[in-house]
This record gives structure tokens, sequence and C-alpha cells, in this order.
């Protein structure tokens, strides 16, 4: 019997699986898989649960990787609740409806119906599920893959199921990300009475010139089809509440999202060097949440695409804009990642929902991309 994504999904969106609590969707998920002759395994770090399942064996090796876990439902005013699944005028709502619990369902969906219909076909098929992707991700699919690296051959291909799209499915394909740097500036003055400049050393107005020259800076024209590397303050803090003391430091947040021009230490370097140009008594705090990837080889990309025009008539447009996914972990293992889902167009957003005639059709993508790599001649270049 074929198992209905729009069912699969609403069991999913039920779960309250606020990261990183799984809340028993890793069992409908193995549950499932298993009755259909996957081998399912979970690979578990902490309070995160991940979920491997895998079917047929040698290559190719096709991987899709989701992640279970949502972000709190937020503040009042959603139309339904948000881990009640609800249609209503055409949409489906519920937390992670978009991001990305109908991905994996239509996924999961897909590669049931494809199993079932061809049980003997030539290769692997692979799924892992996270629930620590919203969070910091130290024990999801990154843990993760550290264990199936030993011991599993890598995946030919990849799809992650971050909603992609833009206006309607089908009209947007990832196939890389920008990379991602954090940055806290600690800025250290002098402090004092306002009314005795001569006594202190003010570090808003030691710090203001650089801020200025770090708005200010074209870091570069972009890499296509990467846009150009971008610098944005997030936050700002001094003083101490009192209007008539100079503060001692002041601190600043910031982030970077780069393209492959750049690597995490060169722009380490030349901003530390523009603190040093200022004069300024500085120390900086660095965390690279995500280096820059880039499916390079067009084979990928151009069969999902043609998969995508095969069911919708749509011919998808390449992209790497966006913030990060967990394809920043896959890249390393996969030579070939791309993200492919929903529209995009309230995640994170109270009345999160998505057109339920979209969860069929984009199950039928999933299903015809698997028929476009295991049913057809290819040489995976």
């Amino acid at each position: 019997m074929q198992q209905d994504p729009l069912e699969l999904t609403k069991k999913l969106i039920a779960c309250e699986s606020v990261t990183p609590s799984d809340a028993g969707s890793l069992k409908i998920f193995a549950d499932l898989l298993t009755r259909y002759g996957f081998i399912c395994e979970e690979i578990n770090r902490g309070n995160t649960k991940n979920l491997w399942a895998k079917y047929g064996s040698g290559s190719p090796v096709f991987l899709f990787a989701g992640h279970v876990d949502v972000v709190p439902p937020g503040a009042d005013g959603w139309k339904f609740p948000p881990f009640e699944p609800t249609e209503d005028e055409g949409f489906l709502y519920g937390r992670g409806t978009q991001d990305m619990k109908t991905s994996d369902a239509c996924f999961a969906a897909a590669a049931c119906e494809f199993v079932s219909k061809h049980p003997q076909f030539k290769g692997t098929i692979a799924l892992l599920f996270t629930s620590d992707e919203e969070g910091d991700g130290k024990d999801g699919t990154k843990y993760a893959l550290e264990v199936l690296a030993e011991r599993e051959a890598a995946p030919d291909f990849c799809i992650v199921g971050e909603p992609s799209c833009f206006k309607q499915l089908g009209d947007t394909i990832k196939n890389g990300r920008r990379g991602s740097l954090n940055g806290k500036l600690t800025v250290r003055g002098i402090q004092g009475h306002v009314a005795y400049p001569e006594k202190v050393k003010n570090p808003i107005h030691s710090a203001a010139p650089l801020l200025a020259e770090l708005s200010q800076t074209v870091w570069d024209e972009g890499l296509p089809p990467f846009p150009a590397t971008s610098f944005q303050i997030s936050n700002i803090h001094a003083g101490t509440g009192a209007v008539n003391v100079v503060p001692g430091e002041c601190i600043i947040t910031f982030n970077i999202r780069y393209n492959p021009k750049h690597t995490a230490a060169s722009l380490e370097k030349q901003i530390e060097d523009m603190c040093r140009k200022h004069d300024l008594d500085f120390k900086i705090e660095w965390q690279e949440s995500a280096s820059p990837f880039f499916s390079e080889k067009p084979y990928f990309r151009n069969e999902l695409a043609r998969a995508v025009q095969d069911v919708t008539s749509i011919k998808p447009e390449f992209s790497t804009s966006g913030g990060t996914s967990d394809g920043r972990f896959i890249r390393q293992w996969c030579p070939q990642v791309v993200e492919f889902g929903p529209v995009n167009d309230c995640i994170h957003k109270v009345n999160e929902r998505i057109p339920t005639k979209d969860i069929a059709c984009l199950s039928k993508i999933y299903f015809r991309i698997l028929e476009r790599i295991f049913l057809s001649e290819h040489d995976g270049n």
C-alpha cells in the first residue's frame, strides 16, 4: 500500500518536536521504513536523536537529509494550534509544514514507493534525519556523519529537504550556500565621569571609525553564482545605564556571510588588521558557523531540475542565497549536495503553512529523481 505523504506530514506535525526533541517523530519514520525493508538505526548523542535508514547496496548511493526538529511556535496569533495539523482553504497549517517536516514525509513516501515498485534496483537509498538542526547542531547531522563516515560508503548524491523555492514549488534549487562567520569584538577604554574627558577613554568613540569602515567596506563583487560578501552588525552594548558615566568597554557583535573568495581565517585577519590600524585596545572572539560550499559538478543538479520539470513543467533556477543548512556538513562527505523543498515564505513564522496540493507534487518530484538516478544510464558527472 502506497504511503500518503499528506497523512504522514500530519503525523509529524502533531509531534511537538522543538529542538532538540524528536517527540516520537523518528519512531514514526523507523516503523514506516522498516515495513518497506529499510534497515534503521539510531545514532544518538546527548539529548539529540538521529535516524539512519538504508535500503540496497552498492553504488550509486543516494542520500536524503532532513531534520524533524522545529523552532518554538512563538507568539499568540496562530489561526489553529501549531501542533494540530489543520487543513483550511487549500493549506495545511502547522509548525514545520515548510521547515521541514513536509520534505521529510514526501521523501520517505517516495522512497517507500520506489523500493516497493523496484525492489531489485541497483544502488543504495539512504535517509538521515536529525532532531538538532535548529539548535547548535553539534550532536545532529555533524555527529551522525562522523560515525557513518567510518563505516559507510560516501553518498554520490544528496538532497537536503530545506524549503528552497521562492514563489512556487519547483522554481528554485539551492546548489550551494555562503559561509557564516560570527565575531564578538570588545573595545576597551577607561571608565570615568563624562565631565572629565581628559581622565577617560571612551571605547564607543574609539570604535566608531572602525565600525564606519567595516559597514562601508566592499568585500568583493560576488563570485557567480554567489552574491557579494556582506557584513552586518547585530548588536552594540556599552554603558552602565547612567547618563554621566563613560563606559569602560564596548562590545560589538557582527556576522559576515561570505562566498568562496574568502576563508574564515582570511576575514579574521583582515578585520583584526583594521582594528590595529585604528589603534584600538581590543579582543575578538570568533565563531565560524558554516563554511561556503558549492556543488560544482552539473550532473545531479541538472537531473533534479529535469525531475522538477517532468512533474511541474517549471524550469527551476539555481541559487546560493539564504542562510546555512546541514548541507555544510554533508558537503564534506558527499560531492554533490543540493537543497530542494517547499516554498519558503513563512518558515519560523506564526501560521506556518503549505499549499496542500504541493505535498503530493513534492513527493512525485522526489520519486522522479529516484527514477532518473537509479533507472537511467548515467556517468554521475
